[in-house]
C-alpha cells in the first residue's frame, strides 16, 4: 500500500488528542495527500508525523457582513467578542479585576476573552505545513488560517454512521483547510529557494488533499468556495504545474464535484486520477416521512452474545440509512490532465481506493447493506474488488458480512480477510491476514494469524500462497525485497512485541526472530527500519552498504530512550549477525534532534554510508524546531527552515524534567515549566498547575522509564496549561500517573490507590522543590485525565484547592462493555466499575472543580451527558462546580469564541479558587516533605503554621548533589 493511504486522511478539525500547537509546521512527504485533519494520531516507523492543529480566519463582524446562519448566533455570540474586543481584561499585572469574574457576568455574560497575556499566545499567525516532493528536490509551504470562527462549526451536519457529514459540501463535516501553497526550490547543499506561489485559485479558496503525482511534476488538491465568496460550497479537484505554480480546475465541467465522505481521489499515473465524484443524476436529498414506517425494533431472539463499546453518531432508522447512501454513494471516473473523463464502474458507497504499484490494477474497497443500528460504518458489510487501471472489472477478492459481534477484548478483530494491501515492493501483488481464532482474543489458538499472498493476475481458483504463520496478532509487514520482509505480531495482555525477519520468495529460508521484547520497554527498543522510495512510488526498506565491504546493512531510526530522556539515534544493523555500529546521535546536552527522512532515497541502485543524505528536525527548550539537511562523509548540517518564534513572550521560560518516586517504589517523571523571569528566592513558591493523563502498565520496571526529552522545545496549543505561565504560574505537565497490573493482576483494581499514590508523590515533589505553594496547587485533565481530575478530587482533597476537567466520562456504568484499556465488562468487573466512577463519589468531592464539555462530543464514551449528570450529582450534594457546554464543539475544541471562552473559564476558576485561595488544605506537613538519609527535610520545609514555604539550608550531601544534577 503506498503511504498516501496511511494517512492523507485528515479532513476535519481534530481532537484534542489529535492536535499539535498551532504556531508549529507540520512536516509530510510524498507520494501521499494531506490536508489537515482527522481524529486520530499515528506515526509510521520512518517519519515523524506531528498531529495537525486547525486554522482558520476569523471574520469580523466590520470585515464582512455575517450570513443567514450567523443571525441565529448573535444572541450567543457577543459583536465584542467576534470583533476582537477584550470584554474581560485583566490588568496590567496579570491579575483579575473584580469586574471581570462577577458571579453575575460569569453565568450570563455570553462568550468572553481571556486576559491579553494568554489571547495573544492563541492568536499568534500559524506557521505552514511543509510536504517534499518524491524527488526531493521541492518543498511546499502550505498555508493555514488561525483558529476558525464558531460559525464554520455552526453549519448543519448529518450524524450517520457514526461519521458526521457536511451535506453542503459532501465532505466530512468541519474540514478544515489550507489557504495557499508556496513552492520552494531545495538545493543539494541545503538551500532553500525563494517562494513561487501557486496561481490562478480563487478568492476564499480552501485547499484540501494535497497530493504530488508520482514525477513530482503536477500537484493534485480539491478547492471549495463558500457560498459567502460566490462558490457552492462543494470540493472541485484541480492541479497545479510545479515548474509554473499555475493551477486549473481539471474537470472541463464546472458541475462536477469530488465526494470526499471516505475515499476522495488518488493518482492511478503520472497523468491519471481516479476519482470519487458526486452522482450526477442524485438529485435532492430523500425527506424525512412525517410518520414512520413502524416501531423501531431490535431482537435478539436467536441468543446472540454481543458486547459493545459505547458508540455514537450511529444510524437510527431507515431514513438514516437513506440518507448515508444518500451522501456517500460515489460514482468513479477516470479524468486526464488534458480533462478527459471516462465513468469508472457503478455507484456504490466507495471507502478506498489503492493502485497498484505498477499502476496496472486498482485494489477498490465498498460497503453495501444490510447496514447496522449498533455499530459505526467500519463494521458494515465490506466488498473489495480488483479492477484493471482503465475499468475492468477482473474479480472480487472478498465481500465480509456485517461485523456486530467483535468481541469487546484487546487484539479482538474482525473475522476473514482483512489488511489487504499491495506488495510495495511488487508490480501487483496481494497479501492480506485471516484470522484462525475467529478473531476473538479469549480463544487459544496456532498459529492465531496467517499472512496470504497472491499476484494480482492469479488465475481463477488458484490457491493463495502462505506467507508467514503468526501466535500473536498480526501488526503489519515493511516490505524490502524478494529476500527480505519484517513480519511484526504482538499480544497487549503480555505486553509482547515481536519482528520476524522472513525472505518472502525463498521457501527454504526459515523465518527468524529479530527482536522480541515488551513494546512498554522503551529503553529496549531497537528502532524501526528507514525506508526508501521506489521506481514504483511506494515505500521499502532501505538496504546501506559500505565501500569496504559487501555486507548490507538496515538504517535503524530510534528514539533512543535513556533515564537521561530520549536521545534519538540512527544505527547500522547487519541483519544476519545481529550487530549494531551508531552513525548518528542526537546532541543530548542542549538539543533534541531527530531523524525525519532519508534524503538520499529517490537515487536508483545502492544507497551506500558515505552517501547518505539526511533531514533531521533540531530543537532545544527554548528554541522552535527548525530543519536541516546533512549529508555524509563530513554531516556538516545545513538549516533550511528559519521560523520565528511562535511565542517571543515565553522565550525564556524554564522547563526542567524531573524525577521522584512513589511510596511503592515506582520510579516517576514529569516536566516542570517556571514562568519567565520567576527567582524562588525573590518570588517563592507559585500557585500551580498540575496537568496529566494516566497511562496503564504491565510492570513497575516499564512504568518507571523516562519517556521524552528534557531538551524539547515547549510547544504550547491553544487550549494547552502552558498558557498559564503567562499568568505567572508553575506548571507541572504530564506527571505519570501509571496504573500498573503486574502478572494476573487487572490494573484498574487498584487504580484510586495507584492514582493517588502519584498524585501525593507529584504534590510532594514541587512542593519540596519550593515552586508550588502547597495550599494552590490544581489539578485538570481532558478526557481520560478529565476522569482523573474528578477521582483526584475525590479521594484526594488534601492535596488540590480545585479542579478543571474537560470533556470527561464520570459513570463508567455508561460505558458497561469497557473502556479506555479496560476489556472486562460491567458485570464481570462490578466493584470496579463503580470504585472507578467519580460520579459514584460525588458526595466526597469538597474542592471547586470546573467541568467543560462540547455538546457535539462524538468520542466513545465522553457523551455530553457524562459531563451534565454529574454535574448535577455535585450541586445534589452541595459541591461548589460549575458546568460549561460549548455549542457545536466536539470532544476537542476548535472554533476560536469556544477556545476564547474556555480560556476566560479556566482563568477565572484558577483564579478565584487558586491564586485567592485562602483556605488551608488538610496537608500533613510531614508527609509532604521528603528527608535525606539523617532525617533532615530535604531542600525546602512545609510551615505548620499557615501552610507556607519557609527556606532551609539545603544539604551538603553527594547523594543530594548527585540527584539535582540528575534533575
Amino acid at each position: 500500500m503506498r503511504l498516501h493511504k496511511v494517512y492523507h486522511r485528515f479532513s476535519s478539525f481534530p481532537s484534542s488528542s489529535f492536535t499539535i500547537h498551532h504556531q508549529n509546521h507540520n512536516l509530510f512527504f510524498s507520494p501521499h495527500r494531506f490536508s489537515l485533519s482527522s481524529t486520530s494520531s499515528f506515526s509510521l516507523p520512518t517519519l515523524k508525523f506531528p498531529g495537525i492543529r486547525t486554522s482558520c480566519n476569523l471574520r469580523t463582524v466590520s470585515g464582512k457582513p455575517f450570513n443567514s446562519t450567523m443571525t441565529r448566533l448573535q444572541s450567543l455570540v457577543p459583536i465584542e467578542a467576534v470583533s476582537g474586543e477584550n470584554v474581560a481584561a485583566a490588568g496590567s499585572n496579570g491579575s483579575a479585576s473584580k469586574s471581570q469574574y462577577e458571579d453575575d457576568l460569569a453565568t450570563n455574560g455570553g462568550y468572553q476573552l481571556p486576559p491579553s497575556e494568554i489571547r495573544d499566545i492563541v492568536d499568534a499567525p500559524p506557521l505552514p505545513a511543509l510536504s517534499i516532493s518524491p524527488q526531493r528536490d521541492k518543498i511546499l509551504f502550505l498555508k493555514r488560517r488561525s483558529l476558525p470562527p464558531l460559525i464554520d462549526l455552526a453549519r448543519p451536519e448529518e450524524k450517520l454512521a457514526g461519521v458526521r457529514i457536511d451535506g453542503k459540501s459532501n465532505t466530512r463535516s468541519r474540514m478544515s483547510f489550507y489557504t495557499g501553497i508556496g513552492i520552494h526550490q531545495l538545493t543539494n547543499d541545503g538551500i532553500l529557494g525563494p517562494e513561487k506561489e501557486v496561481l490562478g485559485l480563487p478568492d476564499g479558496a480552501r485547499i484540501n488533499f494535497v497530493s504530488w503525482a508520482n514525477n513530482g511534476q503536477h500537484l493534485a488538491f480539491t478547492v471549495r468556495v463558500d457560498e459567502d465568496n460566490g462558490g457552492s460550497g462543494k470540493l472541485q479537484l484541480w492541479v497545479a504545474n510545479v515548474e509554473t505554480g499555475q493551477a486549473q480546475p481539471l474537470f472541463r465541467s464546472a458541475e462536477v464535484y469530488v465526494n470526499s465522505v471516505f475515499d476522495n481521489f488518488v493518482w492511478v499515473d503520472d497523468s491519471t486520477l481516479l476519482v470519487c465524484t458526486i452522482p450526477s443524476s442524485r438529485g435532492d436529498p430523500p425527506k424525512k416521512p412525517l410518520l414512520p414506517p413502524g416501531p423501531k425494533i431490535q431482537t435478539n431472539e436467536q441468543k446472540n452474545t454481543i458486547q459493545l463499546r459505547t458508540f455514537q453518531d450511529l444510524l437510527k432508522d431507515e431514513y438514516d440509512e437513506d440518507l448515508f447512501d444518500y451522501y456517500a454513494t460515489s460514482q468513479l471516473v477516470l479524468v486526464s490532465l488534458d480533462g478527459t473523463v471516462k465513468p469508472f464502474g457503478s455507484p456504490a458507497v466507495y471507502t478506498s481506493l489503492d493502485p497498484s504499484p505498477d499502476e496496472k490494477y486498482i485494489m477498490i474497497s465498498s460497503t453495501h447493506r444490510p447496514y447496522s443500528y449498533l455499530v459505526p460504518c467500519g463494521r458494515f458489510p465490506k466488498k473489495v474488488d480488483l479492477w484493471t487501471a482503465d475499468g475492468k472489472f477482473v474479480r472480487q477478492l472478498c465481500d465480509l458480512p456485517l461485523s456486530e459481534d467483535i468481541p469487546i477484548a484487546h487484539n479482538s478483530v474482525r473475522n476473514g480477510m482483512r489488511s489487504i494491501n499491495w506488495r510495495a515492493d511488487r508490480p501487483a501483488t496481494i497479501y492480506w491476514v485471516e484470522t484462525q481464532d475467529g478473531g476473538d482474543a479469549k480463544v487459544e489458538a496456532s498459529p492465531r494469524d496467517i499472512v496470504y499472498t497472491q499476484s494480482a493476475e492469479a488465475s481463477e481458483g488458484e490457491e493463495p500462497t502462505i506467507l508467514h504463520k503468526l501466535d500473536l496478532r498480526y501488526g503489519g509487514i515493511s516490505w524490502c525485497d524478494d529476500s527480505l520482509a519484517l513480519v511484526y505480531e504482538s499480544w497487549y495482555k503480555t505486553r509482547q512485541l515481536r519482528t520476524w525477519v522472513i525472505s518472502p520468495e525463498s521457501k527454504d529460508v526459515s523465518p527468524r526472530i529479530l527482536f522480541d521484547r515488551s513494546f512498554e520497554d522503551v529503553y529496549a527498543d531497537p528502532g524501526s527500519p528507514m525506508s526508501r522510495r521506489t521506481s514504483y512510488g511506494t515505500y521499502v526498506i532501505a538496504k546501506v552498504r559500505k565501500e569496504e565491504d559487501d555486507t548490507t546493512y538496515l538504517l535503524l531510526n530510534g528514539n533512543g530512550a535513556t533515564p537521561e530522556g530520549n536521545i534519538p539515534f540512527l544505527d547500522l544493523l547487519d541483519i544476519n549477525t545481529g550487530n549494531k555500529e551508531r552513525i548518528w546521535q542526537s546532541d543530548k546536552e542542549k538539543y533534541y534532534e531527530t531523524v525525519v527522512a532519508l534524503m538520499s532515497d529517490h537515487i536508483e541502485g545502492d544507497i551506500f554510508v558515505n552517501q547518505l543524505r539526511i533531514l533531521t528536525s533540531k530543537e532545544s527548550k527554548t528554541e522552535n524546531t527548525q530543519y536541516y539537511i546533512q549529508s555524509w562523509p563530513d554531516r556538516k548540517p545545513f538549516q533550511i527552515t528559519n521560523f520565528p518564534h511562535p511565542y517571543p513572550q515565553l522565550a525564556s521560560l524554564h522547563k526542567e524534567m524531573i524525577r521522584y518516586t512513589r511510596s511503592d517504589g515506582v520510579q516517576l517523571t514529569a516536566t516542570l515549566y517556571l514562568p519567565p523571569g520567576y527567582d524562588s528566592s525573590k518570588d517563592g513558591p507559585l500557585p500551580c498547575l498540575v496537568w496529566s493523563y494516566p497511562g496503564e502498565f504491565k510492570t513497575k520496571e516499564a512504568a518507571g522509564q523516562v519517556r521524552g526529552s528534557p531538551n524539547e522545545f515547549a510547544s504550547i496549543g491553544s487550549t494547552s496549561p502552558l498558557l498559564w505561565l503567562a499568568r505567572r504560574f508553575a506548571i507541572l505537565s504530564g506527571p505519570t500517573i501509571p496504573i500498573i497490573g503486574e502478572g494476573n493482576e487487572e490494573a484498574n483494581d487498584r487504580y484510586v490507590e495507584q492514582l493517588v499514590g502519584s498524585a501525593e508523590a507529584a504534590v510532594q515533589e514541587v512542593i519540596r522543590r519550593g515552586v508550588a505553594h502547597p495550599n494552590k496547587i490544581a489539578i485538570g485533565g481532558h478526557s481520560y485525565g478529565a476522569f482523573m481530575t474528578a477521582n483526584l478530587l475525590a479521594h484526594a482533597s488534601h492535596l488540590f484547592c480545585c479542579g478543571v476537567a474537560r470533556s470527561g466520562a464520570y459513570n463508567r456504568t455508561l460505558t458497561p462493555f469497557g473502556f479506555q484499556n479496560e476489556d472486562r465488562t460491567l458485570w464481570e468487573a462490578t466493584n470496579t466499575y463503580i470504585e472507578m466512577s467519580p460520579f459514584m463519589s460525588a458526595n466526597k468531592i469538597k474542592r471547586p472543580i470546573l467541568l467543560v464539555h462540547g455538546e457535539q462530543d462524538n468520542n466513545s464514551g465522553t457523551l455530553t451527558m457524562q459531563s451534565e449528570r454529574f454535574y448535577n450529582a455535585l450541586k445534589g450534594h452541595g459541591a461548589l462546580c460549575r458546568l460549561v457546554i460549548l455549542p457545536y464543539e466536539s470532544h476537542g475544541y476548535s472554533a476560536r469564541e469556544s477556545i476564547m471562552h474556555l480560556l476566560w473559564e479556566t482563568d477565572r476558576w484558577l483564579q478565584k479558587h487558586c491564586v485567592s485561595n485562602t483556605s488551608e488544605l488538610n496537608l500533613d506537613a510531614g508527609s509532604l516533605v521528603k528527608k535525606d538519609d539523617a532525617g533532615n527535610a530535604d531542600s525546602k520545609v512545609v510551615s505548620a503554621t499557615g501552610g507556607g514555604v519557609a527556606e532551609a539550608e539545603e544539604p551538603e550531601n553527594e547523594g543530594y548533589s548527585l540527584q539535582r544534577s540528575l534533575l
